[in-house]
């Protein structure tokens, strides 16, 4: 017997045309979110790009130089192949008594360091002058009407491809004149308060994140102000925990800070120590905020089952719920450091110098950093002084992403035994 099948009612033909309507409208929609998402993405990377071909296109190219003392007047030979006694030689027949006895109070000049007298005799004795510099992509383009310009206007001067960033560069101190000022000064400020940094902020954020999450009661209003006010301070300027750190570590805490309380003599608050102890508490409530989320996300029963087993809450915590969730807690890390490292505001506040030729001796000594260092050079109207500013930026962000590779390969190392 056939089945006679009932034409639809108009009230079905009308729900399945909305049906066929709405499909319609929803997969637009989903077109649209997909341009909008690649064209964001298009555009980040063409910035990204931009950004760093105008860094890099700084950070090398042909210079022009002229020098006040041809080098090959001072000895036979070149003078990186000269001993330390030769160099000396050198420095005292040339400069003053009183500037050779202000060098020497480092200690004599024949137990310096090589580079340290070669420095003082390319800065103070043979003075080379950069009178023109171009960047990469004219030196590319232009090459031979930079030679042609440089022999009419500097018939004594030499045209070199010089790359700003170089071992000397990272060797040198920093200095007045742009063509021997180097980082390194800068650069061990900068690994010195990210150490500090990490040493206080990680564990304390780690051991508050632990109690927020696996000890504290949520429905308590104590614990709900505390877990606000974490979130709010996450978003706080860093210009405000400089304020603070002024006011808490330079002043306050001075006789710790200057080191006065372990018979450190001639210091003051505004040292290496201040600085971390201030970017410390900077990233205190990122790293709280993202290891409670990544301690969040370790799944219930894995607790259950520690416990099942007469594992105590800290054995359980210890043992099954931190490997699990460190992973998330180095990313958290991650953005950190990131932002550590690239902050001024707060290292200005609370005494970083902006000119300092001594490499820092302990964490009570005076600072600088790599971010104050772009910053200074970066407002000098000196061509030359933009060439290192650009050489200093991919020194910042080569150590920052070091940095990141490390806290990458301990996150894949814990990943791998979970």
């Amino acid at each position: 017997m056939k089945r006679i099948s009932t034409p639809p009612t108009p009230r079905a033909l009308i729900a399945r045309d909305e049906e066929s309507l709405f499909r319609v409208r929803r997969h637009k929609k989903s077109i649209l979110a997909q341009t909008v998402f690649k064209f964001a993405t298009l555009l980040a990377i063409i910035f990204l790009a931009t950004l760093l071909v105008t860094v890099i296109n700084k950070t090398m190219g042909y210079v022009v130089i002229v020098n006040k003392v041809n080098p090959l007047t001072l000895s036979d030979h070149p003078l990186n192949e000269l001993n330390t006694s030769e160099l000396a030689e050198i420095i005292r027949a040339n400069l003053s008594k009183n500037r050779v006895r202000t060098i020497e109070r480092a200690g004599f000049l024949e137990d310096q360091p090589k580079h340290s007298l070669l420095q003082v005799i390319d800065e103070e004795i043979v003075k080379p002058e950069i009178m023109e510099s171009y960047n990469w992509i004219p030196s590319l383009l232009n090459r031979q009407e930079i030679f042609s310009n440089a022999a009419a206007t500097y018939p004594e001067g030499k045209v070199e491809f010089r790359y700003w960033l170089n071992g000397d560069f990272l060797a040198n101190r920093m200095s007045s004149v742009p063509e021997l000022a180097g980082v390194r000064s800068a650069l061990l400020g900068s690994l010195a308060i990210i150490v500090i940094t990490l040493l206080l902020a990680f564990p304390i954020g780690v051991g508050a994140a632990i109690y927020l999450e696996e000890y504290a009661s949520h429905k308590s209003w104590f614990n709900r102000v505390i877990q606000t006010n974490i979130d709010n301070l996450a978003g706080v300027p860093s210009i405000v925990y400089g304020i603070l750190g002024l006011a808490l570590f330079v002043r306050a805490l001075e006789p710790l800070t200057s080191g006065a309380v372990f018979g450190v003599e001639g210091g003051n608050g505004r040292s290496i120590l201040s600085a971390g102890l201030t970017m410390a508490l900077l990233v205190l409530p990122i790293l709280i905020i993202n290891a409670q989320e990544a301690i969040r996300a370790v799944p219930d029963s894995l607790r259950q089952a520690s416990f099942g087993l007469g594992a105590t809450r800290w054995q359980t915590i210890w043992a099954h719920v931190l490997p699990y969730a460190m992973p998330g807690i180095l990313t958290g890390t991650i953005l950190a450091v990131s932002r550590a490292i690239g902050e001024t505001a707060p290292l200005i506040v609370v005494g970083a110098s902006t000119y300092i030729t001594s490499d820092p001796s302990g964490p009570f000594s005076s600072f600088t950093a790599l971010p104050i260092q772009i910053y200074n050079w970066t407002m000098r109207p000196q061509p030359t002084f933009q060439h290192i500013a650009a050489a200093a930026i991919l020194v910042l962000l080569i150590s920052l992403l070091s940095l990141n590779a490390a806290a990458i390969f301990l996150r894949n190392r814990f990943s791998k035994r979970v």
